[in-house]
């Protein structure tokens, strides 16, 4: 059996980064580690080719080839989906589909064949039983989470690694918290199921034989939601595996509450991460509380996020406007939270209702549910009729990006982030000929070119002087803001064309 496994393609997105990834010649963030997971589950003697449209064309040759056809995606990569879709039932194949997109809107797909839905590790082998016998039904579903000790190493070997920036790696699914924007419990529980010790090395110890040296991403929803076993197994396991590698930094996602422990903070410095993306969502309790983030409520934000930048952990922020409780003047206050945090990184977006959520079912009740879902939460839609009126929180929203990501207001930020922030001692330093190459086109495209170009120099030598060890992060930082401004003045001149 031929099986071609389609990653479809990802729109212009504040995580695609392909403005910056030009810098570095890589052509796509991350790769599809669902896929590589699922190519792993599927039978040892099928063949399996790997297409990621982000990186590659989806080739006539490639479809001839295939006896199955296999697509894994996420909401924001509908409109593509639906195209390899058409082509593939073009050509006459079958078509099996998977992945968040099709979990919640298979009905929106009727010339798929089969949909395997929920965690692979449970539906797949039913799917692949059926399906050799001739019989298989249409929609494999569960309501069971799955053991994830049974989850295999995934199949790196079968994509080009060279082409990312980055690899991915999970530790654990589901998340302890219920906030009622997010779909992560209800797809995934709220009970933190996690690999061992093993499994994390195994595949950690087959990126580096395969010569990764870049950055690594732990992709839990939490990455803390089993304290105990990370402070008591799985870190110090880290720290043993990172001491004879070369480069491999992590990064991942955890709650605001991460800061309340030095512990675990040094654990995680000490191994080697480097980078945490933190939901903050808003500085506003009544909104916090309104949309049950509880773990944000009746603490300083600013002062934990700084907390954790003195640990040595960069903090990228998720930030919402649109709650029904903010205030009038919520872009402000968003805007000078983010500003004192030193937070570079930080994703503003709309509040959308995804499928299956608290939230979506409270707007289906109150008739606030206007649309589909983007999943872009920062192209300035919503699914959701706001409060304050959708053009009073378009407008707002684009004076917050605007002071957000004009090159004054970035540049400023990420001096303050420097000045807060902690440069962990993390050895052997991997110096890559991309950083290289991407720091004399920064000089081109930012310092020379660019219209930030006066805050580019300023940063520039303010960072040799002041924060000389430091100076790559600014050099980094500079290439993240010329990509944000690209994302972001592009949706705001569509929705203005549109308004």
């Amino acid at each position: 059996m031929n099986a071609l496994l389609i990653y479809p393609e990802f729109p212009e997105t504040f995580w695609s980064f392909k403005h910056a990834l030009k810098f570095i010649q890589k052509k796509a963030s991350s790769p599809p580690l669902g896929l590589v997971t699922i190519a792993s589950l599927l039978p040892e003697d099928w063949n399996i080719r790997i297409v990621d449209l982000n990186v590659s064309p989806l080739t006539h040759d490639d479809i001839v080839w295939a006896d199955l056809a296999m697509i894994s995606a996420m909401v924001v990569q509908k409109k593509s989906a639906h195209e390899v879709i058409q082509r593939c039932k073009d050509a006459g194949k079958k078509v099996v589909a998977g992945g968040p997109l099709f979990l919640g809107e298979w009905e929106q797909f009727p010339q798929v064949d089969h949909f395997v839905l929920n965690e692979g590790e449970i539906t797949l082998p039913q799917f692949l039983k059926d399906f050799l016998s001739g019989n298989a039904n249409r929609i494999y579903q569960t309501t069971s989470f799955a053991n994830m000790q049974t989850s295999p190493v995934p199949r790196w070997e079968l994509i080009d690694l060279k082409a990312y920036d980055s690899l991915s790696i999970q530790y654990s699914r589901g998340c302890p918290f219920n906030c009622d924007f997010c779909n992560v419990t209800a797809m995934l529980g709220h009970r933190p199921r996690t690999k061992n010790v093993e499994q994390i090395l195994a595949e950690l110890d087959k990126m580096y034989q395969l010569g990764w040296r870049r950055n690594i991403f732990f992709v839990d929803d939490n990455f803390i939601g089993n304290r105990k076993q990370l402070k008591e197994e799985i870190l110090p396991a880290l720290i043993e595996w990172r001491k004879d590698k070369k480069g491999c930094h992590f990064i991942t996602e955890a709650s605001i509450n991460l800061a309340d422990d030095p512990e675990l903070m040094e654990l995680m410095r000490t191994a080697g991460f480097v980078s945490v993306f933190v939901g903050i969502e808003t500085p506003v309790e009544d909104s916090l509380s309104e949309c049950n983030k509880k773990q944000n409520l009746k603490r300083d934000l600013l002062t934990a996020v700084q907390t954790l930048q003195k640990n040595g952990l960069q903090v990228m922020g998720g930030f919402i406007v649109g709650f029904d409780h903010d205030p009038p003047n919520i872009f402000q206050k968003q805007i000078e939270f983010i500003q004192k945090s030193g937070i570079v990184t930080a994703m503003v977006g709309l509040l959308q209702a995804p499928y299956g959520t608290k939230l979506y079912e409270r707007m289906e009740k109150e008739g606030r549910i206007v649309k589909e879902l983007s999943g872009d939460n920062t192209n300035g839609t919503t699914n959701i009729i706001p409060k304050m009126g959708f053009n009073a929180l378009q407008a707002g929203y684009h004076v917050l990006l605007e002071e957000l990501y004009k090159p004054e207001g970035f540049y400023s930020r990420v001096k303050t982030f420097l000045e807060n922030y902690t440069l962990p001692e993390v050895r052997p330093v991997q110096v890559h000929t991309e950083e290289i190459m991407a720091f004399f086109r920064s000089i081109w495209e930012l310092g020379i070119k660019g219209k930030e170009r006066k805050e580019f120099w300023k940063l520039f030598f303010w960072t040799l002087l002041k924060h000389p060890q430091k100076f790559p992060l600014a050099i980094t930082f500079s290439i993240y803001g010329y990509h944000f401004r690209q994302i972001f003045e592009k949706n705001i001149k569509q929705q203005e064309s549109m308004a």
